[in-house]
């Protein structure tokens, strides 16, 4: 895209500039073609230049795919010749078929499931072809865009812009100028730094020590305030034990007075209700008498029954006695 500009000089000789810079042409947006290319150059890519017609089985195609290196391929070959080597001493150390008996020869014998017509000649067809030799295809020209827009130049002669050694003089002196007040301004900040950064080192050491004497103060009057609650609790324990001890030392002495009346007319009523009572006493009573006695009905009872066989056989015997008197007389 060309620019261009109107030009004049001032009183003074120097060139100048009346306006701005601006383009010769306004081109659309990305993607969109301007408007006199609105029109299709070519309506079927077969009268396109940069479509090859012609035959392509003769040109010569150019392999996608990088030469080899030579020592990959070798090692490759060096690969294959071992697995061949490692599949043939398989085959050796593998046992075949033992040789035939002698008058005997092997047959082939079909052992699959299905039978299927063994043979040993292969049928084989040969067919062949012939196609043209490959030719070298032609190198492809650059693609070169067709010009767009228009030029348009303006011719400035020597000296009419400007003098280098009177134009470049304050130029340098607002350089320099700026550059050693900026310089300045830079050590002064620097040096400013320097004195806030020792300014808050010496308020961090002494805040730190500020805060190391609260924490000691803090800890001495926890230390203190836990002493003090222990020591309340200790005497709080010490009056509630010596309450607890007032307070039984005065029920066991109301307890003595008004037991001591009460204990023996209660201990009589007791004895006398039969709840108080000798145990030697109470083991003769329960146990002993009527072990005695049932011991006594026992012997009477075996006594009374070896009277009463004693009486019935001396009644028997009299009898006898009897009867034999009556007989003899």
């Amino acid at each position: 895209m060309a620019f261009v500009s109107q030009s004049q000089k001032d009183p003074n000789g120097n060139y100048i500039f009346s306006s701005r810079p601006r383009p010769v042409e306004t081109r659309s947006k990305y993607r969109e073609p301007p408007p006199e290319q609105t029109r299709t150059t070519y309506g079927n890519i077969m009268y396109d230049r940069r479509v090859v017609r012609g035959n392509t089985y003769a040109k010569h195609i150019i392999p996608i795919m990088p030469q080899p290196d030579p020592a990959e391929v070798q090692r490759q070959e060096e690969i294959r010749r071992r697995a061949i080597a490692r599949k043939r001493a398989r085959e050796r150390l593998r046992t075949g078929t033992p040789e035939a008996l002698q008058g005997r020869k092997h047959i082939d014998v079909q052992t699959e499931h299905y039978l299927e017509e063994l043979s040993d000649v292969l049928v084989t067809t040969d067919i062949e072809c012939q196609t043209d030799a490959f030719l070298d295809k032609p190198k492809t020209p650059l693609f070169i865009p067709a010009k767009s827009g228009k030029d348009v130049e303006t011719q400035i002669e020597e000296g009419e812009l400007f003098d280098f050694g009177r134009e470049v003089q304050p130029l340098l002196e607002v350089l320099v100028g700026k550059t050693l007040e900026q310089s300045l301004l830079e050590v002064m900040e620097e040096e400013e730094l320097a004195c806030l950064r020792a300014q808050q080192r010496a308020f961090e050491e002494l805040r730190n020590n500020e805060l190391a004497e609260v924490l000691r103060l803090q800890e001495q009057e926890r230390r203190r305030r836990e002493e003090k609650e222990r020591r309340v609790a200790q005497q709080k324990e010490v009056l509630k034990k010596e309450e607890e001890i007032a307070e039984k030392i005065a029920a066991r002495a109301y307890t003595q007075q008004y037991l001591s009346d009460l204990l023996p007319a209660v201990f009589t009523s007791l004895r006398g209700h039969g709840y108080l009572y000798d145990p030697v006493e109470k083991d003769i009573e329960t146990n002993f008498i009527p072990w005695l006695m049932a011991e006594v009905n026992n012997s009477l009872e075996r006594r009374y029954t070896a009277r009463h066989l004693l009486d019935n056989i001396i009644q028997d015997v009299v009898q006898k006695r009897l009867e034999m008197c009556k007989e003899a007389h």
